[in-house]
């Protein structure tokens, strides 16, 4: 089995010279290039590589070589699902596995409707029940509820800002807050939303001061984020007000020159500071094929290696890429990624999520729930 990675960027190509079934596993591998979310596009088509080069250098799967064509998951559903599904229906690809906004893998399912797996890898809202689509990602009992409650009980952190974009993902993930707060005796003071391209921040800021929060749910993202925590760390709210990200990675910190307050959190499963025997083996490999100056790791490129290697998985059980033969065979599934260990039940992972807090321009894991 060759080592290499053959990875094909021009879909026409991709559709008219596409391997035969026996020849290679091709593979849509649907990730943000361009728009808010483009920061984490690097890092992910890495991660992918990687993981595609150590199952071609074993068995690739099912016996064949695998194969990549890179989608740009940053534009808008109709645009992703026009380019996917020209894909599915050319025959030029067998599966898919997408790190990507909510709104973008809802229309995806819906379109696939259930004819080639699909594993989805970041962070997500729960409830995702359509047939073929696999979910690696953290969800909100998981992401939210221990934490929310760990700033209530510990910190004191009693009047909550939830501030957001304005999709699918946000919107859910706040009311799970909201109800989660209310059981920890909280309460929500303020709910805004703004929709992905944020230029002023200034709004936000001031609706968070009006409210008198003590703290803030963000589930800003991508480029919204960054720029939203770089005018928050200058205002007056920094170091009296916690934030607290539910889509905030080591690119994001980057990208807002760090943070020095002590105030700013994330939640996530996987933090490229985390002291394990997973991690750190995980971070040679990556390092060792791309080089120090490679993008930094961070837990949504790190999802995207595990969502390979669980794509492989899940075939290998099933000794089939056809999704219903998964669906029937993928409980007890399990990889070892980057985070650690990750198991299959109901067609998600159960995964620890570590808090982290930002200490200039790295993040330090504080508690694991």
């Amino acid at each position: 089995m060759r080592a290499d990675v053959t990875i094909v960027s021009d879909l026409l190509e991709a559709r008219l010279l596409a391997p035969e079934p026996h020849e290679a596993v091709r593979v849509a591998l649907v990730v943000p290039l361009s728009g808010t979310l483009g920061m984490v596009g690097p890092g992910a088509v890495n991660c992918a590589k990687l993981a595609v080069a150590e199952l071609n250098a074993g068995a690739g799967i099912l016996g064949r070589p695998v194969e990549l064509v890179l989608v740009d998951g940053g534009r808008s559903p109709a645009e992703v699902t026009a380019d996917v599904m020209g894909l599915v229906e050319a025959g030029a690809v067998r599966a898919l596995v997408g790190s990507h906004a909510s709104d973008v893998r809802i229309a995806l399912s819906r379109a696939i409707g259930g004819r080639l797996p699909f594993v989805y890898t970041p962070p997500y809202e729960g409830g995702e029940h359509t047939p073929g689509v696999y979910l690696s990602g953290e969800t909100p009992e998981r992401q939210l509820l221990p934490v929310l409650r760990w700033f209530v009980e510990v910190r004191g952190r009693r009047r909550w800002a939830l501030v957001g974009n304005d999709y699918v993902w946000p919107r859910r993930l706040h009311g799970a807050a909201a109800v989660y707060l209310k059981s920890c005796a909280a309460q929500v003071v303020t709910e805004r939303y703004a929709p992905r391209g944020l230029t002023d921040p200034g709004p936000l800021l001031h609706a968070i001061a009006a409210s008198r929060a003590d703290a803030v749910l963000l589930t800003l993202v991508g480029a919204d984020l960054t720029l939203f925590n770089r005018a928050f760390a200058a205002s007056p709210l920094a170091g009296r007000v916690v934030r607290l990200g539910a889509a905030l990675e080591e690119n994001g910190l980057l990208g807002a020159g760090g943070d020095d307050t002590g105030e700013l959190y994330a939640s996530m499963g996987f933090f490229a500071s985390m002291a394990t025997d997973a991690c750190a083996d995980f971070t040679e490999r990556y390092t060792r094929r791309f080089g120090s100056p490679a993008p930094m790791l961070n837990g949504h490129a790190e999802a995207v290696y595990g969502g390979v290697r669980l794509l492989s998985a899940l075939a290998e059980r099933a000794r089939s890429l056809d999704s219903a033969e998964i669906d029937v065979t993928s409980d007890g599934v399990s990889i070892m990624a980057g985070r650690g260990m990750l198991t299959v039940t109901h067609r998600h992972v159960a995964q620890s999520v570590h808090l982290a807090r930002a200490d200039g321009l790295e993040f330090d894991v504080v508690k694991t729930f």
